[in-house]
């Protein structure tokens, strides 16, 4: 399970801030605190939860998050088990919103790809109750949620009251699309945000992981026609030669990577190094920050 730190519920990262009547510390670039940054504050994901998306140009990782949708996870990975997406494609590329891949046939039952052992229906995964969580909490306002933050990497909305959290739809956030019924997703068909955050989506789609490495791959496709971006020429769309989990790959063909723990000092620096940003090209500190604007590092 990627949650399972037992510490308390809301780490707010300004109360890292130093307090009033202590001097503060020289400025330090987001770059200088990552190269300073402990080998302790990072985390190797589980390969299990990561998917290796392979395309004529690259590789894109994606971590997958069953501890917010663990239905849907759980789906995911039978059907890349099985090489569901092997030989599908990338067919749609809506300009500022999304790319979306999988069966570009799945609506027609006679084309369609079989699922598999997958299962063909699942209760929507909007939102989990906060229990047990560590949210690492933000101090600015944001205007989609009471609170925001971050839980093992993935930006979160949080409800304090009603004891409530859920995935962000930031950039790289991975979603399963559905129909008009909340229950219609089951993962077969995946999106993955490129544009300007659509949070007015959160809680509304099931988001089921973020990409780690090769956003470049998808954010550069060329875009579909208005107004969906749905490719109308089949030799548009991106070929995707396979989509894996890591452990079913053998470990010399794996990729190496690590990520920056949030709910670590070092994370807590390099958010307030963007909050507040003091060298000699920023005039005006914002002291302010975006949750969709805070880069989860990875090395």
């Amino acid at each position: 399970m990627l949650l399972r730190r037992a510490v308390l519920p809301a780490l707010v990262l300004a109360c890292l801030l130093p307090a009033a009547g202590i001097a503060a510390a020289p400025y330090r670039s987001a770059q200088q605190i990552l190269k300073e940054a402990p080998d302790s504050d990072w985390r190797t994901p589980d390969p299990a939860n990561l998917l290796y998306m392979d395309l004529p140009a690259g590789r894109v990782i994606i971590e997958l998050a069953p501890g917010f949708a663990p239905r849907h996870v759980a789906n995911i990975q039978t059907l890349a088990h099985e090489g569901f997406w092997n030989g599908t494609s990338i067919y749609r590329a809506q300009d500022n919103f999304v790319v979306q891949f999988g069966d570009a046939q799945a609506d027609d039952p006679a084309k369609a790809k079989p699922l598999g052992s997958a299962q063909r229906h699942l209760p929507a995964e909007f939102e989990r109750d906060r229990a047990g969580l560590a949210v690492s909490v933000l101090p600015d306002r944001d205007g989609w949620a009471p609170q925001t933050g971050f839980v093992d990497g993935f930006a979160v909305g949080q409800d304090p009251q009603a004891g409530k959290v859920w995935l962000a739809h930031c950039y790289g956030a991975l979603g399963a699309g559905r129909n008009n019924a909340e229950d219609s997703s089951v993962g077969a068909e995946l999106y993955v945000v490129t544009g300007q955050s659509p949070r007015q989506l959160d809680r509304n789609i099931t988001l089921v992981g973020r990409v780690l490495q090769g956003m470049e791959l998808l954010s550069a496709l060329p875009r579909g026609p208005a107004p969906m971006g749905f490719y109308e020429d089949a030799a548009q769309r991106t070929p995707i030669t396979a989509i894996r989990r890591a452990s079913d790959v053998p470990v010399a063909e794996r990729t190496p990577i690590q990520v920056l723990r949030t709910d670590s000092r070092t994370f807590a620096d390099t958010v307030e190094a963007r909050r507040n940003r003091v060298d000699d090209f920023y005039k005006r500190p914002a002291g302010h920050i975006d949750l969709c604007n805070i880069p989860v590092p990875v090395r």
